[in-house]
């Protein structure tokens, strides 16, 4: 067993073995795992400071959360995880509201449409509509960040390619955590943390992807794999990933595809974090909700 340096590490992962099924077990339903990743989002109750609305953006059901003190010049809009099949508002308003309150920023929770029901390019088409409200709005690019994890963390990048093909304003930066940025699963860290990831596994976002693209899409397509795309005109971007998941590749090839076309880039590997821990209960997300935060306020400012 490994020994961590982390106090909260060891025990978080004692408890994802216990709800997490082994592997060999009766895959769960789309809709039992849309209850269980609401169920530990929940666990995050939501700091004070917020206050939560249901909403529409662009058409998209979304959750608005604004900030006690006072309407916000900035913003953030927020697109969850959940590997384009699970997860929501329901799920995300917890770690959407600490970043939030983190960055002085109001925010919007999008609940894209999920497959296997609304296959790709569905996700992409309700955050660019999300996206285009928020500037017909009166919203300044400049002021704005788009952010996500896991498949939300591809789906900010898609959303600025898609962005820039409708010839939108990009926004002031991208905030991603632990991206799902290549839907072929390839890179080194799929076999090299195969044993250390306690989430992921090649094999359950085959079975994602597969839904998200339907058998009609290739993965190499880039709106659905951004990596793939013309990063070219990229805003500043802040990357976060665990250094014990399978997507750090995923994170590291991002990071030099955009800064080979020139991209301010910050990569930020953290030591024994697995998959999107700021979602859970851990100091060490504390910790980098800060640290995205410091660094929207910077980049938003110089914008």
């Amino acid at each position: 067993m490994a020994e961590w340096k982390d106090p909260e590490i060891a025990a978080l992962r004692a408890q994802l073995a216990a709800v997490i099924p082994p592997e060999g077990a009766p895959e769960r339903s789309w809709a039992e795992q849309r209850l269980m990743i609401d169920g530990i989002g929940a666990i995050s109750p939501l700091p004070e400071g917020v206050a939560v609305e249901a909403v529409r953006l662009g058409g998209v059901a979304a959750e608005h959360i604004s900030l006690a003190a006072g309407r916000a010049e900035d913003a953030i809009l927020y697109l969850h995880g959940g590997g384009y099949c699970i997860g929501g508002s329901g799920s995300h308003r917890g770690l959407a509201s600490r970043l939030a309150l983190a960055a002085g920023a109001e925010a919007w929770v999008l609940d894209y449409r999920l497959a296997p029901e609304h296959p790709f390019p569905a996700a992409v088409d309700d955050a660019l509509a999300a996206y285009r409200a928020l500037l017909d709005q009166g919203q300044d690019p400049g002021r704005l960040v788009i952010a996500g994890d896991s498949a939300g963390g591809g789906l900010t990048v898609a959303t600025y390619l898609a962005a820039k093909g409708a010839g939108l304003p990009p926004p002031a930066a991208l905030y991603v955590i632990s991206p799902w940025a290549n839907l072929a699963q390839t890179g080194g860290s799929y076999e090299a943390k195969a044993a250390a990831d306690p989430l992921l596994t090649r094999e359950g976002l085959d079975r994602f992807a597969e839904a998200y693209l339907a058998g009609k899409t290739d993965p190499a397509t880039p709106l659905a794999s951004p990596l793939k795309g013309d990063l070219s005109g990229l805003p500043p971007i802040l990357i976060q990933v665990g250094g014990e998941e399978i997507l750090l590749s995923d994170s590291t090839a991002l990071a030099e595809a955009a800064a080979v076309t020139g991209a301010d880039v910050t990569l930020r590997v953290w030591p024994e974090m697995i998959h999107i821990w700021p979602f859970f209960p851990l100091a060490a997300g504390v910790r980098a909700i800060d640290e995205a935060a410091r660094w929207i306020r910077s980049r938003i400012t110089t914008a």
